[in-house]
């Protein structure tokens, strides 16, 4: 099935990130296969934006990284979850299940609302 890509709501590609992180130490490809495979080939994340997000979570402690060998034995910076990483991901993960609950709710809503569709 072709899917069209699906723009990323502000905030959103952190908990992406750092979910995906939450397996263990992942280098950048890794983490955007993850993400994109995990969505159901629905969520494709740019290369420039995935780093400027990982540099940005790195910048906040919220991970950490060094160097290490990729499946293919090339140089890749791996980035690892740190405590402070972990307790944001707690935090945006339940934010966004109310968020997304609270949109649904709105796009279920109908006459009870006390509306009707034009």
């Amino acid at each position: 099935m072709a899917t069209t890509d699906l723009d990323l709501l502000q905030g959103t590609l952190d908990v992406l990130v750092l979910r995906a992180l939450l397996w263990g130490p992942s280098h950048g490809y890794a983490v955007a296969r993850w993400i994109r495979g995990a969505s159901g080939g629905e969520l494709s994340v740019e290369d420039r934006a995935l780093y400027v997000a990982l540099h940005r979570l790195e910048d906040r402690g919220c991970v950490a990284s060094e160097w290490g060998l990729s499946e293919n034995n090339r140089k890749a910076r791996y980035y690892r979850l740190t405590p402070e990483g972990r307790r944001l991901l707690r935090e945006k993960s339940s934010r966004w299940a109310r968020y997304a609950d609270a949109v649904s709710r709105v796009l279920r809503a109908g006459a009870a609302a006390g509306r009707v569709p034009v």
